[in-house]
């Protein structure tokens, strides 16, 4: 419609101009007619930079769209449904399948027809959700209040988890939403997606906190590869989980409903407002989201009140065995998680813990720098005793050799990035957004100007936005 007005308006003008032209009052000087025409001349340079511009963001639009839909059209939340921990031989991954398999969650519940009693006065839980001040507006409703009354009185052993976990996890959080100036509130998410687990893998394959579906995760960012899932770091997840906010923002405008498409994908949003008659508050496409999705931004406002409210509720959060304090090394050289273990002597567990995303114990540092996380009081020994860490029982933790041009370890070759020159697998597209360029999506995908030029045709290094790429084999 917009582009439509710009047109018939820049038609317009063409037409005016070529009046001036042919048939010129003859009551006007020359020079009159002149400033006039050159008045038109800029009006229509004004209008067809603007057309521009809005094809432009039309463009760049559609590429967001495409990133955010991914296969989060099928995505399912793990956070208080069935869910598995795939690594249980750590305490924390043992800690959270025994706590899941004893804990009523909303899973226990069908919140479309269930509606919970408090003592607690409607005018009070009106007047707490109003002070919570949060950038999500919504209004005090019966589903609302079954949500808030759901996550403060009916699950108290596993608020009692959240909470613990939360003196943990949520300063990260945090620190990643103030990076991309999003609202701190986007951190109650986690809490309906996962409960905070960094391990916990949905029915439909989406994994860790931030429950990220596999070409979602590629598509923002994130290695998935035969030593590292980073969909399970729990830093560079909610960094992925961020910027995903901040296009869905952009694109609706709305936070309920850029929340609303992390959990079923903007296509689904996109086909409720439509039914909707083009409304785009969430109340109003309420009944066109899928059933899920219907209930994960009430979901999120019942978080945050019993997390707000905790204290007025008896809820205490639970002792948790995570370190406060943890530093954080960049490994260039394969290490495996034993070597640490048994030189510096930290507990097996411990390193699993905080470093989730390489879930073989294998840091495949020889090909691309890699990151390691350990408690703060053993970051000098780390530092003195490297040689030592790197050479403890690498012959027998490790079979490094060359295969197919790829460094091996334990006989497994090492991917280094999401797409490969040297893959063998189907091509991964990539599509062509503003700003791009073939030397910056190279670097991106870990390949040559030259390999891009040669798997697409291209005769020169000029690309169009919205032009799809292949950038290797998986």
């Amino acid at each position: 419609m917009r582009m439509r007005k710009y047109l018939i308006s820049a038609a317009c003008l063409f037409l005016a101009a070529g009046i001036v032209f042919a048939a010129p009052d003859g009551r006007k000087n020359r020079k009159q007619l002149l400033e006039e025409n050159e008045q038109l001349r800029r009006q229509i340079e004004a209008l067809e930079a603007e057309i521009a511009t809005y094809r432009s963001e039309e463009a760049e639009r559609e590429i967001i769209e495409e990133e955010l839909s991914g296969e989060n059209e099928n995505k399912v939340s793990a956070g208080l449904e069935d869910y598995t921990t795939p690594n249980t031989d750590t305490l924390l991954g043992q800690w959270y399948m025994h706590r899941q398999s004893r804990t009523l969650g909303r899973e226990q519940y069908n919140m479309d027809s269930v509606r919970f009693t408090t003592d607690v006065p409607d005018s009070v839980l009106m007047q707490r959700l109003a002070q919570m001040h949060s950038f999500i507006s919504l209004p005090y409703n019966e589903t609302v209040k079954n949500y808030m009354i759901l996550y403060s009185e009916k699950m108290p052993t596993k608020m009692g988890e959240m909470l613990g976990l939360a003196q943990y996890y949520m300063p990260l959080f945090e620190e990643a939403f103030r990076q991309y100036d999003l609202p701190l509130e986007l951190k109650y998410v986690a809490i309906i997606e996962s409960a905070m687990n960094p391990r916990a893998e949905s029915r439909v394959g989406a994994k860790g906190m931030w429950q990220f579906m596999y070409r979602t995760a590629l598509n923002y960012g994130l290695r998935v590869n035969s030593f590292t899932d980073e969909r399970m770091d729990p830093i560079l997840s909610v960094d992925a989980a961020a910027r995903y906010f901040r296009d869905a923002y952009r694109i609706f405008g709305d936070w309920p409903l850029a929340i609303s498409a992390y959990n079923c994908g903007s296509g689904n949003v996109n086909k409720a407002i439509k039914r909707a008659g083009g409304r785009t508050d969430f109340w109003s496409v309420y009944e066109y989201l899928p059933r899920e999705t219907r209930g994960y931004v009430p979901a999120m406002v019942g978080a945050m009140y019993a997390f707000r409210y905790a204290n007025e509720y008896g809820l205490r959060p639970d002792p948790v065995s995570l370190p406060v304090y943890v530093d954080t090394f960049h490994i260039h050289k394969n290490l495996h998680f034993r070597q640490i273990s048994e030189v510096l002597g930290i507990p097996l567990d411990d390193v699993r813990d905080l470093n989730p995303q390489y879930y073989t114990d294998i840091i495949p540092g020889a090909q691309s720098e890699e990151v390691l996380r350990l408690p703060f009081n053993y970051t000098a020994a780390f530092l003195d005793m490297q040689d030592s860490i790197y050479r403890y029982k690498a012959d027998v933790l490790f079979t490094a050799k060359v295969q197919d041009g790829r460094e091996t370890v334990a006989g497994r070759p090492v991917p280094t990035t999401r797409a490969s020159a040297a893959g063998t697998g189907q091509w991964v597209y990539y599509k062509v957004k503003s700003g791009d360029s073939l030397g910056k999506i190279a670097k991106k995908y870990h390949c040559t100007v030259k390999q891009l030029k040669s798997w697409n045709n291209l005769k020169s290094d000029r690309i169009n936005i919205g032009q799809r790429l292949k950038v290797g084999k998986r």
